[in-house]
């Protein structure tokens, strides 16, 4: 049995009553959270061409290295942070999570060698671990299965907006060059990284653990949402090894999603990373000068589409059901369009193929956190979105690491973005083969 589902029946209306109610109480303050959250874990990617490198003296390499270090310690304490979250509750471990890496991302403020880069990266990256998958975790667990794709994806509308919103508040940041004495990137990373530790603070005092602490829920809705989330967990508890941690870990359907997210995992990052850089190098490859504010506003163009076609393409994975070619055709596409970029003769057509890639990525990502929920639960989905995220991030660390090593031996970024659609091409090909693994929208998968 395939992915493909019909479309689904006209909700009640103490349905819509609840998850509209959930959605605009919960998903802006958590998108809140993942939009400081993805703007303080590539930050450096605007402080690189905007001062960084030449001050600490940094190659490519390096620079790829500094932002790719990030993902070590992030990798290893996912599972541990998730596992983490359902044994003291969202509201404190996101907080602590969030809370934690703030305090770290200030200290960029004051590094001065690349050695000491490298381990604030990595600090950061153990700071920040469990902060994703928790997320997703918690929002899954306030909407049923039919709902997931639509709550999720207003969730992820954050990741390109921070981007449209975060690249020119940074550049903001950076021409305040010279206050209190230190340089633009410094500034930047100061005012990046403080906001962290004040909506930290906010999340002990506003998120619910569950509905029984939601008090802008009434008693009929909070029944209909425990009925209906609890008998989805009846249906899974026929198959005890869905809430198992071992069970999913060594699950091949969750190592496969794994393998896929790796690979649009390693786009995103190669384009947040590089992006900026790349924009930079306009000057010398067209002709064309633009200054700090307006490369940042240049580069939230890719964002701002995005995000658009983010919004479109999961409102029809919510009507239809999530589909193969949900993932499989967005995948397929951005794998093209990256290298093809490079091939463009002025700096508009190649934002515009740029675009593109953006699109492509970022419309496959919530749609294809829809999917872990349906066959995991308990500690168990704990385990097993922290596994995906895990793996799916190690593109992370190798994406940007790659990239700036093949870009210092080979004198260009071509070959680079080559290597980021062969990996894209390759997740788009299992992304069409995952059909006939996941069933449909309430059904269980035994693993």
């Amino acid at each position: 049995m395939n992915m493909e589902t019909n479309e689904r029946a006209k909700p009640s209306a103490i349905e819509s009553r609840t998850i509209r109610k959930i959605c605009w109480r919960l998903v802006p303050f958590i998108a809140l959270m993942f939009f400081i959250n993805f703007l303080d874990r590539t930050a450096i990617s605007f402080a690189g061409p905007n001062g960084m490198t030449q001050d600490l003296g940094m190659t490519a390499a390096q620079f790829g290295f500094a932002s790719g270090i990030f993902f070590i310690g992030y990798i290893f304490l996912e599972v541990p942070s998730n596992l983490a979250l359902q044994k003291f509750g969202a509201r404190i471990w996101l907080a602590r999570i969030m809370i934690t890496w703030g305090i770290v991302a200030v200290l960029f403020t004051w590094v001065s060698s690349i050695s000491g880069l490298y381990w604030l990266r990595f600090l950061l990256g153990i700071a920040e671990a469990g902060f994703f998958p928790g997320a997703i975790l918690y929002l899954s667990t306030w909407v049923p299965s039919s709902q997931r794709t639509k709550i999720l994806s207003l969730f992820y509308l954050s990741q390109p907006l921070t981007t449209v919103i975060g690249a020119p508040l940074a550049s903001l940041l950076i021409e305040a060059h010279g206050l209190f004495g230190l340089e633009g990137w410094r500034i930047m990373f100061f005012g990046v990284g403080a906001p962290a530790i004040i909506v930290g603070v906010a999340a002990l005092f506003y998120l619910p653990n569950s509905s029984k602490d939601a008090h802008w829920l009434t008693d009929e809705e909070r029944n209909w949402l425990d009925g209906q989330l609890k008998a989805e967990s009846k249906s899974k508890s026929h198959d005890p090894k869905s809430h198992r941690v071992r069970s999913a870990l060594t699950n091949g359907r969750v190592w496969l999603l794994s393998a896929i997210y790796f690979g649009m995992v390693y786009g995103l990052y190669a384009l947040a990373f590089f992006l900026p850089t790349v924009i930079a190098g306009f000057e010398t490859k067209f002709g064309t000068k633009f200054d700090v504010f307006e490369k940042g506003l240049i580069i939230a163009i890719p964002y701002l589409a995005a995000a658009i076609a983010l919004y479109f393409w999961s409102a029809d994975a919510t009507k239809r059901g999530v589909r193969a070619w949900h993932i499989g055709i967005p995948a397929l596409t951005g794998a093209i369009s990256v290298p093809v970029a490079l091939l463009m003769n002025s700096p508009e057509t190649t934002i515009a193929v740029v675009t593109i890639t953006a699109c492509s990525i970022f419309c496959v990502l919530p749609t294809f956190w829809a999917l872990p929920s349906r066959f995991l639960s308990g500690a168990g989905a704990a385990a097993g979105i922290a596994l995906i995220n895990s793996i799916g991030n190690a593109a992370g660390f190798a994406a940007p690491y790659v990239t700036g090593a093949v870009k210092d031996v080979t004198g260009g970024y071509e070959i680079p973005m080559y290597i980021v659609g062969a990996v894209m091409i390759l997740s788009s090909i299992m992304a069409f083969s995952i059909g006939p693994k996941i069933r449909p929208q309430m059904e269980v998968v035994k693993i």
